[in-house]
């Protein structure tokens, strides 16, 4: 049986909403990175995709982890019947029963979005790869759909299930549709990187959000302008809709939720959820009384809709990584930016996305009991010491561990290699580091 998270006292907000920090509303914790997806189903339950390479299934404020990704999970929908899609940036479409999952198959590049069609039947994917998948729920041959020359960042299913609208990362939105998919129809032609689609339940209107900050208001059918909610903040990053309220909630990479009337087309209000940071993930409950937002901090946040614009951003506690770099050393700066999304610092197992730091010095690499390392890792032959380490970040992981799970990034800097290196070895001391 699966409950619905269901509201915190909303009495007890209504009579002194000033008396509690946003924080202190509902929130989801247990995650061991940044959320990328999120995801309500019509019972009220919530998933959950994240950096952490797991999907988390929440019954009440308790997590049910899914693990089967190889690295990031990017994007998660749920069935009419409970079951679960993700897809992730190990470019896997995973079909999750339970804690069990199958694999519906593989892109060649990120998975950045999943959908299902009306009828349950198809769920279409959109990745980097520039290619939209088509895996068949009731045993048929998966297909393809190859918009020209872009990647793909989102894709969403007409409400009869007749066409697909695709956003790509050029600027297209094109619609294609399913009786003669090679034609489609370049609904919208915006020039900058289109990240995240809406279309109202009529099938009358689609919403977008784009790289630069564009957010707007097409008439799904033709093109034509309806409205456009563009401000000075960029990128536009997540959308969600709350038809039985007329609700639109649009996430942008500056922390803030806007929501937008969408009978007519006023914009209702406007509030900042962080302090530091994008919000990547945005879905209405059910009854529309909550927004959930997920996105660099490892925490959801459910926000009574109704009071959004009275509560406090909810990155001001102290848990967050993304403190004030004038409070930290150089060191601890190089490890915020570069590696505390993946890496603890701690002895004990975490949810993040990569291996225990602590002991890392003296430590061959691939060798943290419980840590599932890519087949590079696991038989390397490295040892983790200054010299490896320096060379890991001059090179990018990249190029000095081609194949392993760790994102490509470099320091330039040869005082800022050292640094990090010199705050690991004060943070991280072990005298039994692993073997």
């Amino acid at each position: 049986m699966r409950f619905g998270l269901g509201l915190i006292s909303l009495v007890t907000l209504m009579i002194a909403p000033g008396l509690l920090a946003a924080q202190d509303f509902t929130t989801l914790k247990g995650h061991g990175g940044p959320i990328k997806g999120l995801d309500v189903a019509r019972d009220g339950q919530v998933a959950s995709a994240s950096f952490d390479n797991s999907v988390g299934l929440w019954v009440g404020r308790k997590p049910v982890w899914l693990d089967g990704h190889d690295a990031a999970v990017n994007t998660v929908a749920f069935l009419d019947d409970g079951r679960l899609v993700s897809g992730g940036d190990d470019f896997a479409v995973r079909l999750w029963d339970g804690k069990t999952s199958h694999l519906l198959g593989r892109h060649k590049g990120k998975v950045m979005a999943v959908t299902v069609s009306p009828d349950q039947s198809l769920v279409a994917t959109a990745s980097w790869d520039g290619s939209v998948g088509l895996w068949s729920l009731t045993g048929g041959d998966a297909e393809a759909l190859y918009p020209p020359d872009a990647g793909i960042n989102d894709v969403v299913f007409s409400p009869d299930g007749a066409q697909i609208y695709v956003a790509t990362t050029k600027g297209a939105v094109l619609r294609y549709d399913m009786s003669e998919p090679s034609a489609p129809f370049p609904l919208v032609r915006h020039g900058f990187g289109v990240n995240t689609l809406i279309l109202s339940p009529s099938g009358n209107w689609l919403a977008y959000g784009a790289v630069d900050g564009g957010t707007r208001i097409v008439n799904a059918h033709s093109g034509e302008a309806i409205a456009d909610f563009t401000l000075d903040r960029k990128p536009i990053l997540a959308m969600a809709h709350d038809p039985q309220n007329a609700a639109l909630a649009v996430a942008d990479g500056h922390g803030y939720i806007m929501t937008v009337n969408t009978d007519d087309w006023k914009i209702r209000g406007d509030f900042r959820a962080t302090r530091q940071g994008p919000v990547w993930a945005l879905a209405f409950s059910p009854d529309g009384a909550l927004v959930y937002a997920g996105g660099l901090d490892d925490v959801i946040y459910a926000w009574p809709v109704a009071l959004m614009n009275q509560l406090t951003p909810a990155q001001g506690q102290d848990r967050t990584f993304l403190r004030d770099a004038a409070e930290m050393s150089n060191g601890e700066r190089q490890f915020m930016r570069k590696c505390s999304i993946c890496h603890a610092l701690e002895p004990s197992n975490s949810r993040k996305a990569g291996p225990t730091l602590f002991g890392v010095l003296g430590r061959k690499a691939g060798t943290v009991p419980g840590y599932s390392y890519s087949r590079t890792l696991s038989g390397s032959k490295i040892v983790w010491d200054e010299t490896t380490i320096d060379q890991l970040f001059h090179q990018g992981p990249d190029h000095f561990v081609p194949g392993s799970k760790m994102p490509m990034q470099v320091i330039a800097r040869s005082r800022d290699r050292q640094d990090l290196i010199d705050y690991l070895k004060a943070r991280t001391h072990s005298k039994e580091p692993y073997k």
